[in-house]
């Protein structure tokens, strides 16, 4: 049976040069991502200039096609027509990728699935932080520890979830992950921070850790509260789970791989993670939250006005997701995400900025594109308003950075916090209230700043922005500013 977006993904199929050339393919909130395996295949302009494509890009060694809020039906669709099953296929060719854009890509790959049920449980915590505060519901009550575990049992147990994912990332059985993100979340081992310790390693040194158990003699060096709620870890054991279990398979007979190839998988994986990679990946992960803390903590306008003025230039390229492991790191280490709040008026900022454009525009074909991009960038999703309209013509996209850099520099400056990750757009606003305090501050500093953010974008962009006017002249098309035309010019 045909489906709506069937006609749509046809087209896409074949000018990204067929299903032989498509290596692998995942999606977004907004954007397909095919890894091609020739690149110069594709029909780039074709797609371009084709309804229900805002645009195209090549990051990150991904051919990324922008599609919008409905991705995820056009997903689905080109899997179909193109018989693909998995996001990752085996020859998928992720050495031609440099190091920092293949840590990026592995980190948006693997949460890109999850990130609509991040959002979606996130929102409940909101909501009910919002029912304390108003006295609608008893923190102690039955009621609100049902809600609560509904929206908070996903962040707990989310090395599993990101378990599953990195699964489909690095091609390894999915249920071996499984085991091993579960590993991470096993109550008596979480609970072992909370006894006492029963020595310290690494002594007389800057890395001097208590540690409360041993495995064959060796300390189990757990962070507090161990391992639920943590990110890279479980990715990282699963990366080293993958490479494992395809030597071991090619190792052992095919009468033994069935049971064998998960005893051996799972319980080395588990052990060195626990010996080894966890302690070292976290190690290292609250060093660069310490760092982005400390930025914040040494000069949080500086800091919010950078984070606020490049975010758009990140989501160009697909690497603003590269800053959720970092938030959620943050809001597991410390309780709180400093990052998040200075960029968070990007997308109200690129919608106002289409606004602008829309208002002050009289080309009827780009009014068209700019009332339902103001109108996603509101619920939180800015792709539309960014490539249909404001980097297009240029001067809306750089009001848009200099407005969200100035709120930015608000957020950084009074030091506004996230206490959970939920929603897009206004929906995310119950995050922002204080779970312990239920204060509203942070909430209100934030409004603040994504007024002025919008305001400053507005007033540039209206000021700024001019129509492109077509001229014909001895055969040749020329783009002339109105104000030209008009006589405003020289």
């Amino acid at each position: 049976m045909a489906k709506k977006y069937d006609s749509l993904a046809k087209i896409i199929i074949a000018n990204v040069g067929g299903t032989e050339n498509i290596s692998a393919l995942t999606h977004c909130v907004t954007r397909l991502r095919f890894t091609l395996k020739d690149e110069s295949k594709a029909n780039t302009e074709v797609l371009k200039s084709t309804d229900g494509i805002v645009t195209v890009l090549s990051a990150k060694g991904q051919y990324q096609v922008v599609i919008g809020n409905h991705v995820g039906d056009v997903f689905e669709s080109v899997c179909d027509l193109a018989s693909i099953h998995s996001n990752k296929s085996e020859d998928s060719d992720e050495e031609k990728m440099g190091v920092v854009a293949t840590l990026v890509d592995t980190l948006s790959e693997t949460f890109f699935p999850i990130l609509g049920t991040l959002a979606g449980v996130g929102i409940i915590k909101g909501l009910l932080a919002i029912g304390v505060f108003l006295n609608v519901l008893d923190a102690s009550g039955g009621t609100y520890e049902v809600l609560y575990a509904a929206g908070n049992a996903f962040f707990y147990f989310l090395p599993i979830m990101l378990a599953m994912t990195a699964a489909e990332k690095f091609g390894s059985d999915k249920f071996v992950a499984l085991a091993i993100g579960a590993a991470l979340c096993y109550p008596s081992l979480v609970n072992l921070t909370s006894t006492d310790a029963i020595g310290v390693a690494f002594r007389d040194t800057m890395f001097a850790t208590d540690y409360y158990s041993t495995f064959m003699g060796m300390p189990l060096l757990l962070p507090s509260g161990g391992y639920p709620n943590s990110v890279v870890p479980a990715i990282v054991a699963v990366y080293f789970a993958a490479k494992l279990e395809k030597r071991v398979t090619k190792l052992l007979p095919a009468s033994l791989k069935m049971f064998f190839v998960p005893l051996i998988v799972v319980s080395i994986t588990v052990a060195l993670t626990y010996l080894i990679i966890g302690p070292v990946v976290s190690l290292l992960t609250s060093i660069v939250g310490q760092f982005f803390l400390n930025m914040y903590s040494a000069n949080g306008i500086i800091a919010g006005g950078l984070t606020g003025g490049v975010f758009s230039i990140l989501i160009i390229f697909g690497l603003h997701w590269g800053l959720v492991p970092l938030a959620l790191n943050s809001l597991g280490t410390y309780g709180f995400d400093n990052i998040i709040p200075t960029s968070f008026s990007v997308t109200f900022a690129q919608g106002v900025a289409a606004l602008a454009v829309y208002l002050k525009s009289k080309d009827k074909a780009l009014k068209k594109i700019a009332l339902p991009a103001f109108i996603s960038s509101m619920m939180g999703v800015s792709e539309p308003a960014i490539y249909g309209v404001t980097l297009p013509k240029k001067k809306p996209f750089v009001g848009a950075c200099i407005g969200t850099a100035i709120g930015g520099m608000l957020a950084g400056g009074l030091g506004i916090r996230r206490y959970a990750m939920g929603g897009l757009g206004w929906f995310a606003l119950p995050t922002y209230i204080n779970p312990e305090t239920g204060s509203l501050n942070d909430v209100l500093g934030l409004l603040a700043s994504v007024m002025l953010s919008c305001t400053v974008t507005f007033i540039i962009t209206y000021l700024t922005y001019k129509d492109e006017v077509v001229v014909e002249t001895e055969g040749d098309t020329q783009h002339v500013s109105d104000n030209l035309v008009s006589g405003g010019g020289k």
